[in-house]
């Protein structure tokens, strides 16, 4: 594979991901369901995926 291709990939590949972490969040939002998270500092905890979505955004 050329850099040019990898590249093209790699771009497909974050998309794909981006899109279905956004679907999972409307969905578990829609059921008033709260996801796992790891802030920064390594600190892993639950939060409603509502409140995510809206970090998301901003």
């Amino acid at each position: 594979m050329s850099d040019k291709e990898i590249l093209d990939f790699t771009a497909r590949l974050q998309y794909g991901l981006d899109v279905a972490e956004r679907r999972m969040l409307e969905k578990k939002a829609l059921h008033g369901q709260n996801i796992v998270v790891c802030t920064k500092d390594g600190v892993i905890m639950q939060i409603p995926a509502k409140k995510a979505m809206k970090q998301l955004r901003d």
